[in-house]
């Protein structure tokens, strides 16, 4: 009905138009527009024959009878007061969110890459002037976190540039981290780990253990730190125990990283780097030519990126302990490497000198 009383008001348009265009126009100009109109109420007469064909000027009358079990229905919700009750249950779901960082493969790959395609190219060096490095970390957002041995932790840009030292007292050793604003540290004179804000700087939260502590990691929401020279151990946030695993090391452990249920250590002193299960067992051990093993980390395919520091060599070792590769040798210009740290998710990192004195900035390629 809408659409007809829309088509009324066009034709009475139509109408004034008409005698508008009679009374003040010339014979051509109203010849022209007569002829104009004729044209549309041809168009009109048409929209009306299809009307009466199509059945839409048809009048429908819509009639609808109610059960009589509707009748029923409704007197019967009359005598209720209540429809009853809407309860809201809140179950915690654990997410397994894995946010580790630091020295642990990042995703494994079914396919074990073939490391003497690898090469690696160091693409500058930065001046750092610091003291005795400890311990190095690339952060999510690419910054770097730099310690000292005289306990000094340091935050440096993307590009290796000081930012500042985080106000922690201590002889701080090594460092993870937890999430974007949260790194762990840890301080073996105090058998202890400190939890720290990077925003606010401020420490959130100490966990005191019963054994000196040294290398740090952290993965599976655990933190995973080494104690002294013979366990590796697993701890929740809040410092409970989660696992132990006791490992044959002749030197402190420093270094390692922990994935699907296995640890890879270097021990400096025995010239090797190990691999264990979740219980301790030797999966594999190598010594081809090592001098010094100190810091590692892992690329995409769980190959296994070694300091070789006493040699001034970077190697790679293939994820199965098997085979090996030189990256980068000491005619290349590193002296004494003591650290290295890939980006997260990427092929791109940092070696840092045992003396603090450069930070060496490498990409990794896959051939």
């Amino acid at each position: 009905m809408t659409e007809i009383e829309g088509k009324q008001k066009k034709i009475q348009e139509m109408q004034d138009h008409l005698h508008t265009v009679i009374s003040n126009s010339s014979k051509l100009q109203s010849f022209l527009a007569v002829h104009q109109i004729e044209q549309q109420v041809h168009q009109w007469q048409r929209y009306v024959e299809d009307l009466e064909s199509d059945g839409r000027a048809k009048e429908f009358d819509i009639k609808m009878k109610q059960s009589d079990e509707i009748e029923i229905i409704l007197s019967k919700l009359e005598s209720l007061e209540t429809l009853g009750e809407v309860m809201v249950v809140k179950t915690n779901i654990d997410l397994n969110r894995d946010t580790s960082v630091r020295r642990k493969a990042q995703v494994e790959s079914r396919e074990q890459s073939n490391i003497n395609n690898m090469t690696m190219n160091i693409e500058t060096k930065i001046d750092l002037n610091m003291n005795k490095i400890s311990d190095m970390i690339c952060l999510m957002d690419e910054r770097v976190i730099v310690v000292e041995w005289d306990g000094k932790v340091n935050l440096l840009t993307s590009n290796g540039k000081l930012v500042k030292q985080f106000p922690i007292s201590g002889y701080a050793v090594s460092v993870t981290q937890i999430n974007q604003n949260t790194i762990a540290i840890t301080y073996p004179d105090k058998k202890a780990i400190k939890i720290f804000n990077m925003d606010n700087e401020t420490v959130t939260k100490v966990i005191t253990l019963d054994k000196a502590c040294f290398g740090l990691s952290f993965s599976n929401n655990s933190l995973v730190v080494g104690l002294k020279s013979d366990e590796i151990r697993m701890l929740d946030l809040e410092g409970n125990t989660l696992k132990s695993i006791e490992v044959q090391s002749k030197s402190t452990l420093f270094h390692f990283v922990y994935c699907n249920d296995r640890v890879i250590y270097s021990d400096c002193v025995g010239n090797a780097v190990n691999c264990v299960d979740g219980s301790g067992n030797k999966i594999w051990q190598y010594k081809q030519d090592l001098s010094g093993p100190w810091g590692l980390c892992t690329d995409t395919y769980g190959n296994i990126i070694v300091v070789d520091c006493n040699s001034g060599r970077i190697i790679v070792i293939s994820k199965d302990g098997q085979n090996s590769k030189v990256l980068i040798s000491k005619e290349e210009g590193l002296k004494n490497p003591k650290c290295v740290s890939l980006k997260p998710n990427e092929s791109s990192g940092y070696i840092c000198y045992e003396h603090g004195k450069y930070l060496a900035k490498f990409n990794l390629s896959s051939g």
